[in-house]
């Protein structure tokens, strides 16, 4: 009887050091445990394999789930065996190296049933979840709330508690509250998550929720009503967000198209029709770049369109030039003569390049530090679109700087408000007209360069803008630049606003109808050009 007392606090050691040791048993040994005891057994034993955080043990896992894990009976080493039945191969499971062909009958696979695989899966998820690549734990918690399960309920709380880093964190709390409303546990925890889903996106909200609109407990489906209403309510709210800001964009790629024909049909009042040709050789100077530093210096291509934007300004300037010395300046003070020669001057340089580059289109491509998108709340900004609104927007204020103080855009504005006065006063008008018709066509480059980021580069380019060119310039007011940007870009919202509930082709024409209407109350446009002959 006095031993009694050491053999109950032996015991007690016992039981209290067993689980450390069995926790620290190492994934060799554990693996050599596999073949031995029942199903429940393995399940134990695949629990503890992904314990041990060992980078191994993931192959380990998967090749048990495929039902490939095996055990060689000349030494008990464990592989990997696949291939046909008549032509199988080895790998060992744990360094990877080939071992060659197998025999038959050399083997022993390691059985496993349906409940075991579950309990497989859930160890391979534990594994993702806690792998030390961010990227790789992102992605398990994205895959986790995609496919829902019970059995990840306590892999994900181990995960969330152990995560530093703020946007895994929350992905991994939305994927541990759609594995709990798979589970069956208590009313409460599910209401909970059902909270936690609905603070995230509406897509998020919908995809998880939707499943349980019709659920048995009458709270749970109250719950997840209210939770799914407000997510519809949210998504009408960013997606006018989202037109807003595709209205402002697109405004942006119209003042730049614009921008160039309000400079040239203000100061000169020719009708140009051979401005969306003058943007779509923009676009093709920018492939061209493209084309050189790939052939050449590919580790420059990101340098590509800070290089082409000045070529395509200078290139298409000087084709401006050439078409105002030799067929424009001929036909002053007759607009449709204007009009057909430079509908003539368009027909010819379409066949020009689709004789030098053919008729198909062409592959312009995005610099790295353009691409990829931003999130604001559930607004996606893609990084093409944000770099055009700011390019737009700089090349606008930088031409108001050129007409304000240099002594260029001084000459222009005298040419703009009276000409003949300008002329007496020793301004070379002609001059003056060629450099501006240079720098509108210059600024139709540097539109082809932008839009050779959002659209498809061909010798049809122009022909898509050039109306919707000729419509801010008038709805603006002919010659005024800031009447162009206000037409721009109210144009440009009011076409996203349109589109959804009367599409594209029925928008343009009722922002056509519109600026008819409103051309009949107000023939100058919104900021009618100021001076004498305007006047006059």
């Amino acid at each position: 009887m006095p031993f009694r007392p050491l053999t109950l606090i032996a015991a007690f050691c016992l039981a209290v050091v067993l689980p450390f040791i069995a926790s620290a048993q190492t994934l060799e040994e554990l693996i050599a445990r596999l073949p031995d005891g029942n199903f429940n057994d393995r399940a134990a034993i695949v629990a503890q394999i992904a314990e041990t955080g060992d980078p191994r043990a993931a192959q380990v896992l998967d090749a048990l789930l495929e039902g490939e894990l095996e055990q060689r009976n000349a030494d008990g080493r464990f592989v990997r065996v696949t291939g046909s039945r008549n032509n199988q191969t080895a790998v060992d499971v744990l360094t990877g190296e080939d071992l060659g062909p197998v025999a038959r009958r050399s083997t022993e696979a390691v059985r496993v049933n349906n409940a075991l695989r579950r309990s497989i899966r859930t160890a391979l998820g534990v594994l993702t979840l806690m792998d030390p690549d961010p990227a790789r734990r992102l992605a398990a918690a994205e895959a986790a709330l995609r496919s829902p399960s019970a059995d990840q309920v306590d892999a994900l709380a181990e995960a969330m508690a152990t995560e530093t880093n703020a946007a895994i964190r929350t992905a991994q709390t939305r994927a541990h509250a759609a594995a709990v409303l798979a589970s069956d546990l208590p009313l409460e925890a599910k209401l909970d998550a059902v909270a936690v889903i609905g603070a995230a996106n509406a897509q998020i909200v919908q995809q998880t929720l939707n499943a349980y609109r019709n659920a048995a407990e009458p709270e749970l489906a109250e719950a997840v009503g209210e939770a799914l209403a407000a997510a519809e309510s949210r998504q009408r709210m960013w997606s006018q967000a989202q037109n807003l800001w595709f209205g402002l964009s697109l405004g942006s790629v119209l003042l730049l198209a614009a921008i160039g024909l309000a400079i040239t049909f203000g100061v000169m009042g020719v009708i140009n029709l051979a401005h969306g040709e003058l943007v779509m050789l923009g676009a093709y100077t920018t492939y061209t770049v493209q084309q050189v530093i790939r052939t050449n210096a590919p580790e420059y291509f990101g340098y590509s369109l800070a290089i082409a934007i000045p070529l395509a300004f200078l290139l298409v300037g000087a084709v401006g030039v050439l078409i105002e010395r030799g067929i424009v300046r001929h036909l002053y003070g007759r607009p449709l003569e204007t009009l057909l020669g430079t509908w003539g001057v368009s027909l010819i340089l379409q066949q020009a390049v689709r004789s030098i580059y053919g008729p198909t289109n062409r592959e312009v491509g995005t610099p790295d530090w353009m691409s990829g998108a931003w999130q604001i709340g559930e607004l996606t900004l893609t990084g093409p679109r944000i770099a055009i609104v700011l390019f737009s927007l700089t090349v606008f204020f930088g031409l108001l700087l050129l007409m304000k103080y240099s002594a260029f855009g001084l000459q222009m504005r005298a040419v703009t408000q009276n000409r003949p006065m300008a002329a007496n006063l020793g301004i070379r008008t002609g001059y003056v007209d060629a450099l501006t018709f240079g720098l509108g066509a210059g600024i139709a480059g540097l539109a082809g360069v932008a839009l050779s980021q959002i659209d498809n580069v061909s010798p049809n380019l122009g022909q898509g803008y050039i109306i919707d060119s000729f419509l801010v310039v008038v709805f603006g007011g002919v010659g005024n630049l800031w009447g162009t940007f206000a037409a721009a870009l109210s144009l440009g919202v009011a076409n996203k606003f349109l589109e959804p509930w009367a599409g594209a082709v029925l928008g343009k024409i009722v922002i056509l109808v519109f600026i008819i209407l409103f051309i009949q109350k107000r023939p100058r446009g919104l900021f009618p050009q100021r001076g004498r002959a305007a006047e006059g």
